[in-house]
């Protein structure tokens, strides 16, 4: 693997009361129009390794293809949708809270290891039961496990470094107590600033 060439992308919603108690991509269909987006949009761009919609955010891995590959790449899917959004709503102005977030991830173990924190988050966050996350939709973790396959992620190399899908499946769901502590700790340090 060649450091540097691979990163975490995230971006937020603004707001996530828009339109009353439904968020940005709390309906199935806005949500299979950011699939799409995603399958569509990323080819000259960025390889997609992981991907989780949660209802106010979500979360990539990504592999750059391009110079400024996942930039471009991130941009395009946030005004996408945005501007899908606000035709649907009859609203204007931006959806997403701040340009997104990205952090370079220089070694094979921090790469698998955001693999997995990116699968567990509906879990982690209380969206779903873990026994759910084989078939939650709006995640690349079905894909892995060899429930799905729908062309948007490059399971592959992950799967080549842990061993398989069976080996996978095992990493992530030991540590979902873990990643639900983390959280909370996270959440607590972040309530002291």
């Amino acid at each position: 693997m060649q450091a540097g060439h691979y990163g975490l992308g995230e971006a937020a919603y603004k707001d996530p009361h828009l339109g009353g108690p439904e968020t940005p991509v709390k309906k199935e269909s806005k949500k299979e129009d950011i699939i799409n987006r995603l399958k569509n949009e990323n080819k000259p761009l960025v390889e997609i390794y992981s991907y989780c919609l949660m209802p106010n955010h979500f979360h990539l891995l990504l592999k750059q293809k391009a110079d400024k590959g996942i930039s471009k790449f991130l941009t395009l899917v946030q005004n996408g949708y945005a501007k899908y959004f606000n035709i649907k709503r009859r609203r204007s102005g931006s959806l997403f809270q701040d340009m997104f977030k990205a952090v370079r991830i220089e070694t094979e173990e921090r790469f698998v290891h955001t693999s997995r924190y990116i699968h567990l988050n509906p879990v982690t966050a209380y969206i779903i039961e873990l026994e759910k996350l084989s078939s939650y939709p709006w995640s690349s973790f079905p894909e892995y496990v060899g429930v799905r396959d729908n062309g948007i992620v490059n399971s592959e190399l992950i799967l080549g470094i842990v061993g398989g899908k069976e080996k996978y499946r095992e990493f992530v769901y030991n540590q979902v107590e873990y990643q639900r502590e983390l959280s909370k700790i996270k959440h607590l340090l972040l309530e002291n600033v």
